[in-house]
């Protein structure tokens, strides 16, 4: 998961040849078994600087906010920058009646492309639902106090921590009542599993406004939501795969070289679907850099963190490595299966690392 401190971690039209409606997804007969677990580089510290998106939601918005604002946001226990992620990955069950965008202006948007990539993928992934999260919810001190109780905290904690909530909320206008993006600047794409204090939660994709809005501030508010959701659906076929093990808690984390190729792989996914012909074939022609500077944005520059997401060039190379694919004349029209597509990637992730890291 990332958070304020791990922040890493997104329209055009639909191009269907009604012709080519039809899957294509043959692969070689003798093609070997896939490791999803194959052996990995260790992260290696190279030359980087945070891209444009970081510098938005820190310094523009976080240290906007003012030096003594920045140890509430950070504190471990009270956790109010997270309170509206964890209600919805914890309780937002339903597909029903979400809206995407601080105004629900990517809502439309966001459900075409999602029909879409289960139209794309040769994978049959059940019943995701996608879950928008607003830091509106801070203001429900009901909500605020499910959630702090689901985290493991005692009734009477949950109970001081919500008022801790409400006062801060009341103090401090420049919250804008929980509406700033520095509550809602993440994403996620947690599997159907058990969680201890919650209960049973389906699969599914949840996004938060504030990641809508960088992307809008630096420029690419038009090809973001459908980037974005092209790489979370990836993490879901990455679950399918095997090459993410089911299940999933706060704060349980990769070691830096794996969660590097958990997304740089679900960039490729993102940008082969969003380059190829029978796809989004939105990445293509005058967009294709505006896409890749926008992958490029969600890198980042914490080599030793665990959840290391691959630095802002690797992103883009990773991207453009799945934009080549797609758009290999030899390949053109023919959809590659999601498990052939993960094993020339992991085959190629050592390139796609040192021409990221040039």
């Amino acid at each position: 998961m990332k958070n304020l401190k791990l922040i890493t971690t997104i329209i055009a039209f639909f191009l269907i040849v009604l012709s080519s409606c039809e899957k294509d997804h043959d692969s070689p007969v003798d093609m070997p078994a896939y490791n999803p677990y194959p052996e990995l580089a260790e992260v290696d510290s190279v030359a980087c600087e945070d891209p444009p998106l970081w510098n938005w939601i820190f310094f523009q918005q976080i240290l906007g906010l003012g030096p003594k604002i920045i140890p509430i946001l950070q504190d471990t226990n009270l956790i109010i920058t997270e309170l509206p992620f964890l209600h919805s990955v914890y309780f937002e069950n339903s597909a029903a009646n979400q809206s995407f965008g601080p105004n629900g202006e990517y809502t439309d948007q966001i459900n075409k492309t999602f029909t879409d990539l289960k139209r794309f993928w040769d994978i049959e992934l059940g019943n995701i639902i996608l879950v928008a999260f607003r830091g509106s919810m801070l203001q429900d001190r009901n909500k605020v106090i499910a959630t702090y109780k689901a985290e493991g905290y005692s009734d009477e904690k949950a109970n001081a921590y919500a008022d801790s909530v409400a006062i801060l909320l009341q103090m401090n206008p420049d919250f804008l009542n929980g509406n700033h993006p520095a509550f809602t600047f993440n994403q996620l794409a947690p599997p159907d599993t058990t969680i201890a204090g919650v209960g049973q939660i389906p699969a599914k994709i949840v996004i938060g406004d504030g990641l809508f809005q960088g992307f809008d501030a630096i420029g690419y508010g038009d090809i973001a939501p459908q980037a974005i959701l092209a790489h979370e659906y990836g993490h879901h076929i990455q679950y399918d795969l095997g090459v993410v093990v089911r299940g999933w808690q706060r704060g349980k984390e990769f070691i830096p070289k794996t969660a590097r190729r958990i997304e740089l792989m679900a960039d490729a996914y993102a940008a082969y679907y969003l380059s190829h012909p029978r796809g989004a074939a939105a990445m293509q022609e005058e967009n294709v850099q505006r896409f890749l500077e926008l992958f490029f944005n969600l890198g980042d520059c914490k080599f030793k963190e665990n959840s290391h997401h691959g630095t802002p060039a690797q992103r883009k190379a990773a991207a453009e490595w799945g934009y080549k694919l797609a758009t290999d004349a030899q390949q053109r029209g023919r959809i590659l299966p999601a498990r052939e597509l993960a094993r020339l990637f992991d085959a190629e992730l050592a390139d796609i690392i040192k021409n990221g890291s040039i």
